[in-house]
């Protein structure tokens, strides 16, 4: 049966994921959804699909929706996916958020619970971790060839000029680098972060965060607004007893070292795929396979629990950096 789906906010990301929808063959778009008409009324021209302006307006009109990405935007990209996620969820629709799950803890907290309470699929789009390349890697993990995990040392940056909230850099680019982090190092235990201003900004454009897991492993994050695409946009090393991979921007270069061998093994663009931008199609691919496979709600892969806990980690790295003491979680 073809998933019906609508798309709530339709600016650069929320036309990512309407594009997807309207190519794949289990989904059929039949609505869009922003309070700006002019980009509603486009959106729906171009997919030809239904105009909505508001949620509500949309759940009243009758339509029938098997599921919904909410790909709103606000302060620090997540300060206005609360509402349209709620009344989704209220209505027993799945829904597809775009990171960070909400600038607020409290209300990404009650995003989760109602979701759990209403049985609900919940995801995000959590991207990183659904490339072919980040799989071979977990598939490492999981089956022992690294041994017992050590350590892990994140990069992600990015030319980012934007100046909004003090916390801009950390709540609306890490929510992938944590979420990358989780999943292949799982909890965090403890939290220690330092921040500084790049020239000229006005916002903490730059971190170094470290981090000890429960597991006992330890690692760190380096990220920045200030750097350039020359430099490389994300690197991901996790070593292990027995051996360590380095994963090259999301999804193009992975190589496994052995501990005790010079023999290494790589791979580049890994099924086929070679950059950023064709990880979306991934990952509302696998959004959309979970739902027509009927996977349980609390067995969503990317869920809003895993958003949720990289969220707690970003607010335990400003913690800390603003008590200049070590958070534990």
């Amino acid at each position: 049966m073809t998933l019906r789906v609508g798309v709530v906010g339709v600016g650069n990301i929320g036309s990512i994921h309407a594009g997807v929808y309207k190519d794949h063959a289990k989904t059929e778009l039949v609505a869009v959804c922003d309070i700006v008409k002019e980009k509603a009324d486009a959106a729906a021209h171009k997919y030809g699909c239904r105009a909505f302006y508001s949620v509500r307006e949309m759940l009243e009109s009758g339509i029938q929706l098997g599921a919904c990405s909410v790909a709103t935007k606000g302060e620090e990209n997540g300060g206005e996916h609360y509402e349209p996620t709620m009344e989704l969820l209220a209505a027993g629709i799945p829904v597809l958020g775009e990171k960070p799950i909400s600038n607020r803890i409290d209300e990404g907290e009650r995003m989760v619970a109602l979701a759990k309470e209403k049985h609900v699929p919940y995801g995000i789009n959590l991207n990183h971790r659904f490339t072919p390349a980040a799989k071979r890697a977990k598939d490492w993990i999981e089956s022992g060839r690294l041994g017992k995990l050590h350590m892990i040392n994140m990069k992600m940056w990015i030319n980012n000029p934007v100046e909004t909230s003090p916390w801009f850099h950390l709540r609306a680019l890490h929510p992938h680098s944590f979420d990358v982090i989780r999943y292949f190092c799982g909890d965090v235990k403890r939290v220690g972060a330092f921040m500084m201003k790049g020239e000229g900004r006005t916002i903490w454009s730059n971190t170094q965060i470290i981090l000890e897991f429960a597991n006992g492993a330890i690692g760190n994050l380096v990220g920045s607004y200030d750097a350039g695409a020359s430099y490389g946009l994300e690197r991901c090393e996790v070593a292990g007893a027995n051996g360590r991979f380095v994963l090259e921007d999301a999804c193009e270069e992975l190589t496994f070292y052995p501990r005790w061998s010079i023999e290494t093994e790589s791979y580049s663009y890994l099924g086929g795929m070679r950059h950023f931008n064709e990880t979306f199609k991934s990952r509302i691919s696998h959004w959309i396979e979970q739902l027509d496979a009927g996977t349980a709600y609390n067995q969503i892969n990317g869920s809003g629990e895993d958003a949720l806990k990289a969220q707690y980690l970003i607010e335990a790295a400003i913690r800390s950096f603003e008590t200049s003491t070590i958070v534990e979680l």
